[in-house]
């Protein structure tokens, strides 16, 4: 049997609202952090349609929704000079804004879907930039 890392998508324990104010907090954040904030800006073109996609993947993690859309691997393989240390670096973002939100419940299983993708995207983004190297695991607390 094919078990999930994280917790099953459950509509009743999180707020569509919820999810909207963890994305945008989120994004604040991060848009602000001097490792991170430079390579949003540079790539996010239109910030009102990432929040949407972004509210769209985290309903269809959290509540279990279909609206999203959308690769997250390719859009990220093609960043340039990404580091363990940028995708560390968002994860204790997230952590932080998980944990600032209130709801136990929401923080447990977002921050177990986070790490899940995080460490899915810089495996996936270490095997095709650096297909000849050792990959580098991430430290996730």
């Amino acid at each position: 049997m094919n078990q999930s890392p994280f917790p099953t998508p459950n509509p009743s324990l999180y707020t569509e609202e919820e999810i909207a104010k963890l994305v945008h907090t989120f994004y604040a954040k991060a848009r602000k952090d001097p490792g991170l904030g430079p390579i949003f800006e540079a790539h996010v073109i239109d910030w009102d349609a990432h929040f949407v996609q972004m509210i769209n993947f985290w309903s269809a993690q959290l509540r279990g929704t279909s609206r999203f859309r959308g690769a997250p691997m390719p859009k990220h393989i093609a960043l340039p000079e990404l580091t363990a240390g940028l995708f560390e670096r968002w994860l204790q973002l997230f952590r932080q804004t998980t944990e600032e939100l209130g709801n136990p419940n929401l923080q447990h299983h977002a921050d177990a879907v986070a790490s899940f993708i995080a460490t899915r995207l810089w495996q996936g983004y270490q095997m095709n930039n650096y297909p000849d190297k050792q990959p580098i695991a991430l430290h996730i607390a």
